[in-house]
């Protein structure tokens, strides 16, 4: 049974997700930069062409001020390029003035026949700090503005930032039924608020079992007080072998010439370096045994060399199911994955783990996604 209720209780499949190095995070040896595996168009659209060839059923596409590739242009090219695969595009809240962002989310969801999620961002601005509460609010309001946008006739909204009054939404009219889903993750009391009242799966980063449950209970109280369930997703790196000592080896080998103040200047350049979020990737390694596992599988190694998500599932392809359905039995029903390299990984998943799974697509799932074009004026409606 779950830790806590969950939207998708019913069904027993999960949402396997890969992730595309947009922001120069691909790598052979960690903290040495390859040419070969730069964030280049070339690059990271064959890894989302790997990634849905492997079966994977969304993709993690990050956003950061590094050299790669901007979010919304980069979905937005892989439309001709794939057929199945789901795009979790991240979005800071405020970049994009909110009005527009919701016209441009609705133009790549009717781009992408409704394979369209957002992973909603709240952190800093590239050579800007603010408050956290400013932040929240910011995307607070943001998201509030997003499903006025694709649920209503008018958008009218009186916030402390925005304000928007009787604004006809044909502009903005998504694909999906009350458009994309919402995906969202923060540790902070003001994030665990905004998440409960308006997204819809929450995500973590790979910590213990016990404080992933703790995670679950605290974002769960607070969309209890909306009367509202959440999903749960887990956003880990992956190393997958026929053995677990070649994954162990793996491990070893893909640190094997890092040096550790290379890698701290490439943890602190992301712009989430400073959040709660992070400091707690932090502890993990401080918890490790002298091989950096904080618990059975769990290796916090990878966090050395970036920062946000810091630690992987290294084992055999039994292992790997095993820690990965004692996730699902949690109430865990999305995985965002990675390895090192990126398309290399996604094909050892594909190979030794991906048949062995039940997958499906969350947007499926929560009825999203019409079986036909939609009336909207982008789709079958009257035109405007």
């Amino acid at each position: 049974m779950s830790v806590v209720p969950i939207t998708s209780e019913a069904i027993k499949s999960s949402e396997v997700a890969w992730f595309s190095a947009l922001c120069s995070d691909d790598y052979q040896f960690l903290g040495v930069p390859d040419g070969d595996l730069r964030s280049s168009w070339e690059h990271c659209s064959n890894i989302v062409k790997t990634a849905e060839a492997q079966g994977f059923r969304n993709i993690l596409c990050p956003s950061s001020y590094q050299v790669g590739q901007d979010t919304l242009s980069f979905v937005a090219g892989c439309t001709p390029i794939t057929e199945n695969i789901n795009f979790l595009a991240a979005v800071r809240c405020g970049e994009m003035q909110p009005i527009m962002l919701g016209r441009t989310l609705s133009t790549l969801d009717h781009m992408l026949k409704g394979r369209l999620t957002v992973n909603i961002i709240s952190s800093d601005f590239p050579g800007q700090k603010e408050p956290s509460p400013y932040r929240y609010q910011r995307s607070r309001e943001v998201v509030e503005i997003l499903k006025q946008a694709w649920t209503q006739e008018e958008i009218n909204f009186d916030g402390e930032i925005y304000n928007f009054k009787g604004l006809n939404t044909d502009p903005v009219k998504p694909y999906q039924k009350g458009g994309p889903l919402l995906y969202f993750g923060g540790y902070s009391s003001d994030a665990l608020e905004l998440c409960g009242q308006h997204c819809d799966v929450y995500l973590m980063w790979p910590e213990k079992i016990d404080e992933l449950k703790s995670r679950m209970q605290a974002v769960h109280t607070v969309a209890k007080k909306y009367n509202r369930t959440l999903d749960y997703g887990l956003r880990v790196h992956m190393i997958v072998r026929e053995t677990e000592i070649e994954a162990r080896e793996y491990a070893d080998f893909i640190v094997s010439k890092l040096d550790d103040e290379y890698g701290k200047v490439i943890r602190d350049r992301a712009l989430d370096s400073t959040s709660l979020g992070v400091a707690h990737q932090a502890k993990n390694r401080q918890l490790a045994d002298k091989y950096g596992y904080v618990e059975d599988n769990l290796w916090t190694g990878v966090g050395r060399a970036r920062s946000g998500c810091g630690a992987a599932i290294v084992g055999s392809a039994d292992q790997v199911l095993s820690k990965m359905e004692s996730y699902k039995k949690m109430g865990i029903r999305a995985f965002i994955l990675s390895g090192y390299p990126h398309m290399d990984e996604a094909e050892y998943f594909g190979k030794l783990v991906m048949p062995d799974m039940d997958t499906c697509s969350l947007p499926h799932v929560y009825g999203r996604v019409p079986s036909a074009p939609p009336k909207t004026p982008l789709g079958t409606g009257e035109r405007v």
